[in-house]
């Protein structure tokens, strides 16, 4: 079933055309991703489809009484309520009825009713009370506090009034919000933002199960690959539909323009084989007429544009010079601010060349530990010492080293006063400030803006150490791939901290995990990570469980339990290899029947219409059921 469909979609702000000619559909239960670079239109796009704006042309067609739940970017709660009070506004309907059930009870006790009143008021009641079952009337105060918890909401006080909260704590309110309504279809603008590891984890695996459709836009690719399973990619030339995750889009992609540029190779070939005929023939007597033919022929041809990558940051990290091998180490270090300790008793070590990621729960330290090690913050106790030769670079997420009165061209040039102004005209143009872009007043660029002139300085300054506070907030993606290929380039020192999961596998050869006041150690990158907190947790919850037992008997216990799993293992494993490859088949199938759908010979002929959704009808359902058993298997 078809929930929304967008054909020809245009849209304009004055004399600036945003985009034109999109056309969208979204079917029941999908998950889908919508990515492009900042500024091309994706939330005005969003808007668009939950009937916020109207588009200049074109229409949107939505299913009979769809519910739809939207999540704007930094969309965040504005309300009077308590946090508890305010989610339960979604459940208004069932609260109703559950009032008006135990007014029926009450009704009910009394004596003083007929058999025949008695009788039809119970017949009421037991038609209500199946309603409100049916409908999640003994559930939604569970799934409330599920929802809360799972965004991190569980240890706050429920009866504080969401006007006193953060902007982060409201857009995660607003996203509670929206997922406790459990709409037909939910609409979500980088719902990642303000959301830490655990709420991320908790969040792709509430989606993956959701039973309706979801069309998110985000930068967050982990996010993406994990959970959609249809990407659009909006361009200013227009929408173009893929189907897989982010990293099947990125291959397919690259494919598509590789394919185009030998298009592209092979017209101008032609072209200029065709010009060439022209030029010799033109002014013979006996091919004249040929030559003019052809000129007529190149004229009316369709030219087809050069395909090329996006335009976007041109970055690279030099140093000068390398550092000694002990990098950096801190002894009984505690970090804080006055009266607000974070962590305490932090002994760490870090050696040439390591690319360290420092993950844990938003306040547990994080950014304040990487501005004590930048010496922008004096530890409480204990010392940080810097190896031999270490030159830092600090990137801090909120760029408060920026000066917001002065122009751009200045705020570079002032810090490296030795080059010329060709040479720092040179390197903004590389992180895409050009023309008059230069003269921009910090204070008034956009956050993406600040944080390419940001990396413009950390480049300039070729330290051996990096310190990276969240270096991917604010970027698009075009601009997350260059800096990862940039520091893979890199020969000195990074630490740095991140949500960005995908940015943390590609960077990282080691995760450091700060909890309790406590630093773990991971060798590797975050899926090495995450595989490894999670056994140590499934450890730590079976030694509770089973207590002290034989050293003899459990060794052998866990030989055969192991055996037994690795085969159990295997057979999963087949099976899902099996259920993927049909599942990419259905999808295919899918894909080109919802092709098929929009071509104006197919929908204009009725019989053809009706062949196609039956086929795609059918092809959903076993989608549907494959699915299920793909799920069953993988969540085992």
């Amino acid at each position: 079933m078809i929930l929304v469909q967008a054909a020809q979609i245009a849209k304009s702000f004055g004399s600036h055309r945003v985009f034109t000619n999109l056309s969208l559909i979204i079917q029941e239960g999908q998950k889908v991703g919508i990515v492009g670079v900042n500024g091309v239109g994706k939330s005005t796009f969003l808007k668009i489809l939950t009937g916020e704006l109207a588009p200049d042309a074109g229409e949107v067609i939505k299913a009979r009484e769809l519910s739809l739940s939207y999540l704007a970017q930094d969309g965040g709660l504005e309300s009077g309520h308590s946090i508890w009070d305010e989610m339960l506004t979604v459940f208004t309907p069932l609260i109703d009825m559950e009032k008006k059930l135990r007014a029926m009870e009450r009704q009910m006790s009394k004596t003083s009713m007929g058999e025949c009143a008695s009788k039809q008021l119970l017949e009421s009641y037991d038609n209500l009370y199946a309603l409100f079952k049916s409908q999640g009337g003994f559930d939604y105060e569970t799934s409330t506090r599920m929802v809360l918890s799972g965004l991190k909401f569980a240890g706050t006080d429920l009866s504080t009034p969401v006007n006193t909260l953060s902007g982060g704590q409201k857009t995660r309110l607003a996203l509670a919000r929206c997922l406790l309504g459990e709409p037909d279809l939910l609409i979500l603008d980088e719902p990642t933002n303000y959301l830490d590891m655990d709420n991320l984890a908790w969040l792709e695996q509430y989606l993956k199960s959701y039973r309706g459709a979801v069309l998110v836009v985000s930068h967050d690719r982990y996010f993406l690959d994990s959970l959609v399973r249809i990407i659009y990619e909006l361009t200013p030339s227009g929408l173009t539909r893929y189907t897989g995750n982010y990293s099947s889009y990125i291959q397919q992609k690259a494919v598509l323009i590789a394919q185009q540029l030998k298009d592209y190779n092979r017209q101008q070939a032609e072209i200029v084989r065709q010009e060439e005929f022209v030029r010799r023939n033109i002014a013979a007597k006996d091919t004249t007429r040929r030559a003019q033919s052809r000129l007529k022929a190149l004229g009316k041809m369709d030219r087809l544009e050069r395909p090329g990558r996006e335009r976007r940051v041109a970055l690279s990290f030099n140093l000068t010079r390398p550092s000694g091998m002990e990098a950096l180490q801190t002894f009984g270090l505690d970090i804080g601010y006055a009266g607000q300790p974070l962590a305490g008793g932090l002994d760490l070590q870090i050696n040439r060349g390591e690319r360290v990621a420092l993950v844990g729960a938003n306040g547990a330290g994080k950014s304040t530990l990487l501005k004590t090690i930048a010496d922008k913050l004096a530890p409480l106790a204990g010392r940080v010492t810097l190896g031999s030769h270490v030159r830092l670079g600090y990137y801090d997420q909120e760029q408060h080293g920026l000066h917001g009165d002065k122009p751009v061209l200045h705020e570079l040039w002032d810090r490296y006063p030795n080059l010329d102004e060709v040479d720092v005209r040179t390197v903004l143009g590389r992180f895409l400030f050009s023309g008059d872009d230069v003269k921009k007043r910090v204070a008034n660029l956009s956050g993406g803006e600040k944080s390419r002139l940001a990396l413009a300085a950390l480049m300039l300054r070729k330290a051996n150490f990096l310190l990276l506070d969240e270096p991917t907030n604010h970027l698009d993606l075009p601009g997350r791939e260059a800096l990862e290929e940039a520091l893979d380039g890199y020969p000195g020192t990074i630490l740095f901290v991140s949500h960005d999961r995908y940015f943390i596998n590609k960077v990282a050869t080691r995760v450091l995990e700060l909890s309790n006041s406590e630093i773990s150690s991971y060798l590797g990158n975050y899926d090495y990570y995450f595989l490894k907190k999670v056994e140590r947790e499934q450890q730590a919850v079976k030694a509770i469980n089973t207590g002290p037992v034989r050293v003899e008997s459990a060794e052998k216990r866990n030989y055969l339990l192991r055996k037994e799993e690795e085969r159990q293992k295997r057979m999963r494993r087949h099976r899902v290899e099996e259920l993927e490859r049909v599942i990419a088949e259905l999808e295919d199938t899918i894909s080109r029947l919802e092709a098929e759908l929009l071509l104006p010979e197919v929908y204009r002929d009725y019989v053809a219409c009706q062949v196609r959704q039956g086929e795609l009808e059918e092809a959903r359902s076993n989608l549907h059921d494959h699915m299920e058993k793909w799920l069953g298997l993988v969540e085992d």
